[in-house]
């Protein structure tokens, strides 16, 4: 599938006259080291949205409950539609009727590094997520350190457990969600958008 079909579930849940989320463009990644977002939406329900840059859009996932620091926490992660490029650093007011209606910060945002093996040799992201299972260490403004992306299921009972690996970033004791609830971007909170 092109990056221009990637993007097209995207587009058809969204009328770009009324909300102000980009389009999107096919775009290549960006240069040096892929970024990631964790953006937080009040919509129906308060929950964060993992972005990984992969192949010219955003892979992304919504995480009820919020990345945790705890190795022994799984979060849920439900796959959602390829974003674009340009959504990785978006904050606004989704207009209600929209699609996604509600208020959205960029929680955390960074860069990322792929550590997904197999046999000894380097996955690439995009094979791993495809494979179903896939580790990766961010480097954030809040989130740090290793994390794995395994599938649980597939077609419409798709989902996702989100864990943080063991490291010198794991806080089993701290919930950084209450300790750090702003934007990374404008220091704003969900209800200041």
């Amino acid at each position: 599938m092109s990056e221009a079909d990637n993007l097209e579930p995207y587009r058809s849940k969204r009328d770009f006259s009324k909300t102000s989320e980009p389009p999107g463009s096919v775009a290549t990644s960006s240069e040096g080291k892929p970024r990631f977002s964790v953006q937080k939406h009040r919509s129906k329900r308060l929950h964060y949205d993992l972005r990984l840059e992969v192949g010219g859009v955003l892979k992304s996932w919504a995480i009820p409950k919020g990345p945790s620091l705890d190795t022994k926490t799984k979060r849920l992660a439900v796959p959602t539609e390829d974003h674009p490029l340009e959504y990785i650093d978006f904050e606004g007011t989704i207009p209600e009727g929209e699609y996604g209606a509600g208020s959205v910060i960029v929680w955390d945002i960074g860069t990322y590094e792929n550590t997904t093996t197999a046999d000894g040799k380097e996955v690439p992201i995009g094979e791993a997520l495809e494979r179903g299972h896939a580790t990766f260490i961010l480097s954030g403004e809040k989130l740090r350190g290793g994390y794995a992306l395994t599938r649980t299921g597939r077609g419409k009972n798709e989902r996702w457990i989100l864990v943080k690996m063991k490291d010198e970033f794991a806080r089993p004791d701290h919930d950084i969600l209450e300790g750090k609830p702003n934007s990374a971007l404008s220091g704003r909170s969900v209800d200041e958008v």
